[in-house]
């Protein structure tokens, strides 16, 4: 086999093999060496970090990633525990976080420990519903304007077609948007614990081609056609939701902000309007009214296996903070959390056992309990990575926070 490996590799080194031909000639974990052989060939580069991975080809094999050599290590740390009571969340969670970024997790944890001194967390789900917006064209406004009609009057059928492709998925609605002669269909779904982006797609083209069959009239240009919206910010997202809609709050006495924050919760609204809102408002950062919703997430996402590229929409969303006679309150909303427990990187075995430390390992007894708990975890962990950030801030500590914890300098 050693051989054989070598032979398939130098064949790809000489240009006589397209790598991801490698796939039809070996098994699959000799694929991903041979691979890896060819590129250290092509490129006089040692590669043995890499190459040092516990992933069994063969389980991600057409699932998670093609022309496999490897896999790449981020530092995974925890912080916790969080105090949480949500409607799906209930108790203390300890949270994984994946970063190379000094002081995130610290900051973090910090944040968590100031919310168990005041109380549990308050998070709840307002929505749930996966989409995706086929786009349609049709030669004149009456026939696009006929075809809404049709469309209204045959939802039932549509959703049935739609159902057909999987046992999880739910159609909840169709939201129509028309420009000119375009029409597009927003079709939402409910996915159980699965973020659900490749059901909703397949679902989406069963419908699709139960429309054109039935109303010629109107011709798909494609499945996708932005007003989803996928891996981009959207004011359709902001305003009408995608994955979970999600919201954690909490009250922070003065005296546990005078003692663990060296500050007083004028000063951080203060920071919060000035810095989040105005300076937001003033940069034009849109819907990202909030101070690093995106580093929380990111991490979140990469320790346990979501869809990276949706941190765009995801870390979207709003803090909002209120003086109430001395003592704290704090929330924050993210309008588009895309995520899920189950299929896609969730089954990779490094991020399962990340989802399991949170009691989120595969399906729940209720489908999309889980998927909901998480939402409530993270929106939780974002609270506390915004308040430390926000307290930091107003207490000018965040120099000296990144200078000790990621610069590795004593202060």
């Amino acid at each position: 086999m050693n051989n054989e490996i070598e032979e398939v590799a130098e064949k790809v080194a000489r240009g006589e093999l397209e790598l991801h031909k490698i796939d039809e000639i070996l098994e699959a974990n000799a694929a991903m060496v041979a691979r890896r052989l060819a590129i250290e060939k092509i490129t006089g580069k040692g590669l043995p970090s890499i190459g040092s991975t516990i992933i069994d080809y063969e389980e991600i094999k057409n699932r998670n990633a093609e022309n496999v050599i490897g896999a790449v290590q981020i530092p995974l740390g925890v912080a916790g525990p969080l105090r949480i009571e949500g409607e799906y969340a209930k108790g203390m969670f300890y949270v994984p976080l994946a970063t190379t970024e000094g002081a995130l997790i610290a900051s973090v944890n910090r944040g968590m420990k100031i919310l168990r001194e005041s109380g549990p967390i308050i998070s709840r789900v307002l929505r749930d519903g996966m989409t995706r917006a086929p786009v349609f064209k049709f030669q004149s406004i009456k026939s696009a304007m006929e075809f809404l009609n049709w469309a209204t009057k045959n939802f039932e059928e549509i959703k049935r077609v739609a159902e057909s492709t999987s046992s999880h998925a739910r159609l909840k609605q169709i939201v129509p948007f028309i420009l000119g002669n375009n029409v597009w269909l927003r079709f939402e779904f409910e996915t159980g614990d699965a973020m659900g982006m490749n059901m909703v797609t397949i679902a989406t083209e069963a419908a699709c081609e139960l429309i054109e069959s039935q109303f010629p009239e109107a011709r798909l240009v494609a499945v996708s056609g932005n007003v989803c919206s996928d891996k981009k910010q959207s004011m359709v997202n902001e305003l009408m939701g995608r994955g979970k809609t999600v919201i954690a709050e909490a009250v922070i006495p003065r005296d546990v902000i005078r003692k663990y924050l060296k500050t007083d919760s004028e000063s951080i609204h203060e920071v919060n309007l000035r810095k989040n809102w105005l300076g937001g408002a003033r940069a034009g950062t849109h819907f990202q009214f909030n101070a690093h919703f995106a580093n929380v997430i990111a991490a979140i996402f990469i320790a346990t296996g979501q869809d990276v590229a949706q941190v765009v929409e995801s870390s979207t969303g709003y803090t909002w903070t209120e003086n109430r006679n001395g003592d704290l309150y704090i929330s924050v909303t993210l309008p588009s959390l895309e995520i899920g427990t189950v299929g896609g990187g969730t089954r990779l075995p490094t991020q399962r056992e990340a989802l399991s430390i949170m009691g989120l390992d595969g399906n729940s007894d209720k489908p999309g309990a889980n998927s909901k708990k998480f939402a409530e975890i993270i929106a939780a962990a974002v609270l506390a990575g915004e308040l430390n950030l926000l307290a930091a801030l107003a207490s000018r500590e965040l120099g000296k926070a990144h200078k000790k914890l990621g610069r590795g300098i004593k202060t």
